[in-house]
């Protein structure tokens, strides 16, 4: 319950605070986020290029990475450059209707992207347990059916948000102590009862990412089961190395969130601007490193990007 002495009716500007407590080093904040934006918008586009022009790589792996890029670049779009623009410009206004599509559409990215790291755990699980049937299990219609399933549930999971927070009449103040419109940051300066609210943030924690999150634990724990069945060393070390980018990528992914939970649960309390930067990195790191890995790790994309540094050299 969160009691206001004097409060204000829903404004129609907020103010997004940035990075509270850091102001003055906004500037230099302003560095990494402007470099982690370019690395990832040229990384995820190049990406995209190879694939599409490369016709040996539209497989369901590749095309999942695709999807995977897609979402990324989309991500980033909808974060960084307001941040830049709360950084460069101390441009902090922004009317409701941004803040409740923000509010939609960043967390909406998040998972689906959590999404798609399960179907590219399913893809891996396919290959290895059943490699005969691969391409007849994952087939066109198959991935469709899956980024289909990813796009639905993203948007049943987060359209309540929006509506939710236009429900919410009076605040104690109209400064959001963040750098974008979380639903939570917009939730705990409102008045009155907001406890349904913090379920409903818990519940699309705990069924999407968490549900994701525990299939993905559990079709690698299968996946290294076979894998260590394989007699054969070198087919042994090429179904890891596969493997071993996807984990990369679902580790980075998780790490962040997992601890910011178990923090709250253990009953940690991070400062503001710690707790701030954390979830930005939520956001900002798995969407520039996700193409790094990919072109470094998978033997087939390594082999593309060099190929195509070195036309492009030449």
């Amino acid at each position: 319950m969160t009691s206001c002495n004097n409060s204000i009716p829903q404004p129609l500007i907020f103010i997004l605070a940035g990075i509270p407590g850091l102001e003055s080093s906004h500037g230099w904040f302003s560095v990494p986020f402007f470099l982690v934006f370019i690395i990832t918008i040229i990384g995820n586009v190049t990406i995209l290029y190879i694939i599409g022009e490369e016709k040996s790589l539209h497989e369901p792996m590749f095309l999942l990475l695709a999807m995977l890029s897609v979402i990324d670049l989309s991500l980033v779009s909808v974060t960084v450059p307001r941040m830049l623009a709360i950084f460069w410009m101390d441009a902090k206004e922004i009317n409701i209707n941004s803040c409740l599509t923000q509010m939609f559409f960043i967390p909406s990215f998040y998972v689906m992207e959590s999404g798609i790291l399960l179907a590219m755990a399913f893809d891996r699980f396919v290959a290895i347990w059943n490699p005969l049937r691969y391409t007849t299990i994952l087939d066109n219609n198959m991935l469709v059916k899956m980024a289909l399933a990813v796009l639905a549930r993203a948007v049943a999971v987060l359209t309540p948000a929006p509506i939710l927070t236009k429900r919410l009449d009076s605040f104690q103040t109209y400064v959001i102590a963040y750098s974008y419109c979380a639903y939570m940051a917009v939730v705990k300066i409102a008045c009155g009862d907001i406890s349904n609210h913090i379920i409903y943030g818990i519940m699309v924690i705990v069924p999407s990412v968490g549900f994701d999150l525990f299939f993905i634990i559990l079709s690698y724990g299968m996946i290294l089961g076979a894998v260590f069945r394989i007699p054969s060393w070198e087919a042994r070390g090429k179904a890891l190395s596969t493997c071993g980018s996807h984990l990369c990528i679902i580790a980075l992914f998780y790490c962040p969130v997992v601890f910011s939970v178990l923090a709250q649960i253990c009953g940690y309390h991070m400062a503001p601007h710690l707790q701030i930067i954390i979830d930005n990195l939520y956001f900002l790191v798995p969407p520039m490193v996700n193409p790094l890995i990919y072109g470094a790790r998978t033997k087939q994309m390594r082999e593309r990007v060099l190929r195509f540094f070195h036309c492009h050299k030449d």
